[in-house]
């Protein structure tokens, strides 16, 4: 009996295979994804790609995650940030994480395919297949550069969102994906700096454990200044308006405080305090962008 009980206290709930979907990070693609979409229309947009759209793009995007988890259980299990996750505790197994994660992937691409459009479906797939396996299984473990290469999987949801709508690549879904390209490294790398040593331990090469953290500071600074240029982007070429404008130079500005904190000391939490805001800034930025885009609609496009 005591062995029975213990192998259903160690079976998986539908709580563990969410987890494996990493809910945060893709709610936040999604958020971006759905801004992405009603900034290529000036009035609503149409129920199908807004829902089956979001649904196909947040599903091969669980999937990704979900590979991630199987990919990189053994390195999971020695940090403590990723240590109580499913499959590196066992809780759910490699080959169920698969399954889910091939379950997935399958039913988010037909969606698309079936009632979106091919090219969002593609490019969906090729953000999945740059996420899961080039970035996780290859560039992760073999640059520290890893980051930057792999952000371009990362930045493709308001792009997504995008081609959903309008069935083609425009230089404005291009600029909105160049955003959060541009984001990612100093998200990361503030994030990296403070898990250093478990980052050190698996033999993870992230930049403050190849560089040092002098190194990775001054980096983080410049690729703020970068991002912060680019956020101004779609005021210059007529996608948004002032109120945009305004948001993303005050909220830029505060970003760029926690960078030169970070580069000069001020304060000793400002790696993790840099890395909290970071996930603020990018979903205020793409929230002010839509507001101003409905109060200001004849600067779009």
């Amino acid at each position: 009996m005591a062995t029975s009980s213990a192998t259903v206290a160690t079976r998986p709930r539908f709580k563990d295979f969410y987890t494996l979907t990493k809910p945060n990070v893709v709610a936040l693609m999604i958020v971006t994804s759905v801004i992405g979409m009603f900034m290529a229309v000036d009035g609503w947009v149409p129920w199908q790609p807004l829902v089956l759209g979001n649904l196909g793009i947040a599903l091969c995007a669980g999937a990704a995650a979900a590979v991630n988890h199987v990919i990189d259980h053994r390195i999971d299990t020695k940090m403590a940030r990723t240590a109580n996750r499913p499959v590196a505790t066992g809780v759910v197994s490699s080959t169920q994480a698969v399954i889910f994660a091939a379950a997935l992937g399958a039913i988010g691409m037909a969606i698309l395919l079936l009632w979106v459009n091919a090219l969002t479906a593609w490019l969906t797939l090729a953000s999945l297949v740059g996420y899961a396996f080039i970035y996780t299984m290859f560039l992760k473990r073999a640059t520290p550069q890893n980051i930057v290469i792999g952000g371009l999987a990362g930045a493709a949801p308001p792009l997504l969102g995008w081609t959903a709508v309008t069935g083609e690549v425009h230089g404005h879904g291009l600029l909105l994906a160049l955003i959060i390209f541009a984001w990612t490294p100093p998200h990361f790398w503030a994030l990296a700096i403070h898990r250093k040593e478990e980052y050190a331990l698996v033999d993870i090469p992230m930049l403050p454990v190849t560089h040092g953290d002098a190194f990775t500071r001054l980096h983080i600074l410049l690729y703020t200044i970068v991002m912060f240029i680019i956020t101004v982007l779609p005021f210059v070429t007529r996608l948004s308006g002032p109120i945009y404008l305004a948001g993303a130079v005050i909220l830029g500005l505060v970003f760029l405080y926690w960078a030169l904190a970070m580069m000069f000391h001020w304060r000793e939490d400002a790696p993790i305090q840099t890395f909290k805001y970071s996930i603020l800034y990018l979903l205020l930025l793409f929230v002010v962008m839509l507001v101003d885009h409905y109060i200001y609609p004849t600067a779009t496009l």
